[in-house]
């Protein structure tokens, strides 16, 4: 029997190994094309530690081979823990040099800080804001509570901690790269260092340093040197840099005299020094309670200050604020609006600003400046007597003035004086804006074509139900306004509501448009989003909101120069050494379609020459606005446009003693103040002062289709006696031509006794009225001359082709519903 012959692919045993021993198994070759044409020459011999190699080296080949596509582009971990070790090094060589080669400087500049130079338009002196108020005390004279009501407020862990906190840095930087607001990663040692050695300009260079400086600072100082040093050069607002002159510009006292409560809200300053002061801006209150409320509270957890005394803390009023005599008039409330643009517009922080050296050029027109001064004087300071009238001790006045097409402001009055009422009248928040609102409303509907609840298009001639009332549809919020004077109207047009400013009329207008709608619609014309009691109700319509002069003069602007937006400004330069300081972009945008702007102005230009604002035609300038008195008759205000250059000015009542808002009736001897009252004049006599080089322009305006043009203006058939300022009633329009461009008055439709009837609106455009009846002009306060040769009866909603039959609701002669005569003045607003 013949030997078997092995399996393929095996080995034969040696005979002479051991037995029971297993031979090497020979690694299968792949095959080749040579393999398939004969047999190889056999292997030569391989030891066992050459096979061991040979599979390493076929391992190490597969991993190569296995490393392909994407797979090559992710590093190996021996490449990672290569690149970890290296940054390593550098992170730590860097830090070495850096401690080394960064030494602690002397004391900056800001340490006897400069004063800053404000400028005029024109380049002339403004004023200067006053040399700093610092005065230096020891840790020692500084009551505890306060040292803690510091800490409690910036840093908290500041006697155990380090010199800097390397996360709170991170945190910090974190929540600012993700939107979460920007904010301070900085240790109080930091902060004094950047106070003391360095300065308040954002770079990573000086950044970089306060690093390295605050560190060292840690190892060399103590604690309380450190402290002290934080106290005695933060700034506090007023102009008082450390807790002393704090102490003095907020309470009149030494700091060793200050209560924990005092403490607190000095403490509360250090966050935002302007902003947090209640006395200069009322409107951040709230805020700034929050804000003590947080530094106490931190006291409790901190285990300084008893919970039991905690509860018996209450806040702490601080004084008025004593403004340098440099700052006296109208120059104080310019400087503090440009600081406040400044820093609300993030060109500087305050305490970078607060350090000075800065040459700041404003926009301010000199020459009109002073125009407004005169006029304000003229018309209502020159007549207070609050000897005589009580009344009279509550009146305060504002008024800003833009040019619409630049944005810049050109004049603004603040108040009586800076030194002796502070709060800047034109820039603070806490008045309604009352029936200035009103225009946004129409403004919207246009801007949203929108319709009335039965489908019709809402336009200067659609009618509406104006009694007073009526319970607005559409809306789950039970609503239902009040007229001024508690007038019924009837069924009258939009123009005519506007003429005459129709509560009833925009109530349901707001909601035929959408409240949310028409709050956009605000903020796009200029309103800011964040306004007191700017909420999208029904109420809005009629001016709940509490925006500020200056913010209803940028809204107003964006209506005169046909819906086109260009952001406010009150700077033209800052220069500080052989540099200027970046600006922020102020390119303008359409905010509103033109046709909603424009359409919105025709009908308040029928305002001005027929309804409530017929005190501005002495201005002897085409101009567009709006009356507005505000509830109880707190503030008055007339907000009005020519082509070239807009206006508002508010009169307000407050109390000089306690700061409470006050109501305006008996001031100046008069019942009542409404917006086309005192403000109209002030309006009047200033935009002809300020145009007085100019001509006037009409307004080049392009309406929304079904919108009729503006009514022309009445022509008394002979002249009329001037009327008494004095009283109640609106002065008589001047006689003047026709406009050029302007519908010529029709001859027909006047009462019998040769008044103005009711205009048709450019023929009504078709839409006709139910019950008109007798013209009044304007100024006319009483119930006598009502006719009835003008009644036309018809459909109060309907539309018709062609022209209507007898008087319409047109300029003043329109008003339906059995009113048989145009109201009194004192119930108009």
């Amino acid at each position: 029997m013949s030997d078997q012959s092995p399996p393929p692919g095996w080995t034969p045993r040696d005979p002479d190994s051991p037995a029971g021993s297993s031979p090497a198994r020979r690694p299968r070759q792949p095959r080749t094309p040579h393999d398939a044409q004969g047999p190889q020459d056999p292997p030569g011999p391989r030891t066992p530690a050459g096979d061991r190699r040979a599979r390493r080296a076929a391992k190490k080949a597969e991993r190569k081979r296995k490393r392909t596509g994407w797979r090559r582009l992710v590093p190996t971990w021996r490449m990672v823990l290569a690149t970890v070790v290296l940054l390593g090094l550098l992170i730590v060589g860097a830090f070495v040099a850096g401690y080394l080669l960064v030494h602690i400087p002397p004391a900056n500049a800001a340490a006897t800080a400069q004063s800053n130079l404000y400028l005029y338009a024109d380049g002339s002196q403004l004023a200067r804001d006053g040399e700093v108020n610092r005065v230096n005390v020891p840790l020692s004279q500084i009551p505890r509570t306060v040292q803690e009501a510091v800490l409690a407020a910036e840093d908290r862990d500041f006697h155990s901690e380090r010199a800097v906190d390397p996360k709170a840095m991170i945190r910090a930087a974190w929540n600012t790269a993700t939107g979460k607001g920007t904010q301070s990663g900085s240790t109080i040692t930091q902060q004094y260092v950047k106070n003391y050695y360095l300065g308040q300009e954002q770079t990573i260079k000086r950044k970089v340093k306060e690093f390295f400086i605050a560190i060292k600072l840690g190892r060399e100082k103590s604690k309380d040197y450190i402290l002290e040093g934080y106290l005695n050069t933060s700034y506090f607002g007023r102009n008082a840099y450390g807790i002393q002159a704090a102490a003095q510009a907020y309470y009149g006292k030494d700091v060793d005299k200050l209560t924990t409560a005092e403490g607190a809200y000095l403490a509360t300053l250090l966050n935002s020094p302007s902003a947090f002061d209640v006395v200069a801006h009322p409107q951040s209150r709230e805020r700034a309670l929050a804000r003590w409320n947080y530094v106490l509270d931190g006291m409790v957890k901190k285990q300084w200050l008893p919970a039991a005394e905690r509860a018996a803390v209450r806040f702490p009023e601080p004084g008025k604020v004593r403004p340098a005599a440099g700052l006296s008039g109208q120059r104080g409330y310019l400087v503090e609006a440009v600081k406040d643009y400044i820093v609300d517009h993030k060109i500087l922080d305050e305490k970078t600003l607060a350090e000075g050296g800065y040459r700041i050029t404003t926009t301010i027109d000199k020459r009109r400046q002073n125009a407004f001064v005169e006029a304000v004087d003229d018309k209502v300071v020159g007549k207070l007597d609050p000897k005589e009238r009580t009344a009279d001790r509550v009146v305060r006045a504002g008024g800003v003035s833009i040019d619409p097409a630049t944005g810049k402001v050109v004049a603004m009055y603040g108040g009586i004086d800076y030194t002796k009422q502070y709060v800047n009248n034109a820039t603070r928040h806490d008045y309604q804006v009352a029936s200035t609102f009103k225009p946004f409303v129409f403004a919207s509907a246009v801007q949203n074509d929108s319709h009335t609840q039965d489908g019709r298009p809402i336009t200067p001639n659609t009618v509406y139900n104006g009694d007073n009332k009526r319970r607005v549809v559409g809306t789950r919020t039970p609503y239902a306004p009040e007229n001024e004077g508690q007038i019924s109207y009837g069924n009258i047009t939009v123009n005519t509501a506007t003429d005459l400013s129709v509560n009833a009329v925009f109530a349901q207008m707001v909601v035929d448009v959408g409240t949310a709608k028409v709050k956009q619609t605000a903020i796009d014309l200029g309103i800011p989003e964040d306004t007191p009691n700017f909420d999208a109700g029904p109420a809005m319509a009629l001016g709940t909101m509490q925006a500020s002069v200056l913010d209803m003069t940028q809204a107003y602007a964006t209506l005169a120069d046909h819906g086109r937006r260009t952001p406010y400004t009150l700077v033209e330069k800052i220069e500080k050494g052989d540099g200027d300081v970046p600006l922020p972009d102020r390119t303008p945008r359409q905010a509103v379609s033109r046709e909603a702007a424009d359409t919105t102005t025709s009908m308040l230009v029928s305002v001005v020459d027929n309804g409530t604002g017929t005190a501005a035609l002495a201005a002897g300038h085409p101009a567009a606005g709006k009356t507005g008195t505000a509830e109880l008759d707190r503030s008055a205000w007339f907000a009005a446009y020519t082509p070239d250059l807009v206006t508002v000015v508010s009169m307000m009542g407050q109390d000089p003693d306690t700061g409470a808002l006050e109501s305006l009736y008996g001031a100046l001897g008069e019942a009542r103040i409404g917006g086309g009252g005192y403000p109209a004049r002030i309006w009047a006599q200033y935009t002809k002062a300020a145009l007085e080089n100019s001509d006037p322009l009409d307004f080049d305006l392009d309406l929304q289709p079904g919108a009729a043009p503006s009514p022309p203006p009445f022509v008394p058939s002979s002249p009329e006696p001037p009327q008494d300022e004095n009283t109640p009633q609106s002065p008589a329009p001047p006689s003047r031509p026709n406009r050029p461009g302007r519908p010529t008055p029709p001859t027909g439709g006047q009462d019998q006794g040769g008044r103005s009837q009711g205009q048709n609106q450019g023929q009504n455009q078709g839409q006709n009225q139910g019950q008109t009846t007798g013209g009044q002009t304007p100024d006319e306060d009483t119930t006598a001359g009502q006719s009835d040769s003008g009644t036309s009866a018809g459909t109060s909603a309907g539309t018709t082709a062609g022209t209507t039959t007898g008087s319409t609701a047109g300029a003043l002669g329109g008003v339906t519903g059995g009113l048989r005569s145009r109201p009194s003045s004192q119930y108009l607003e």
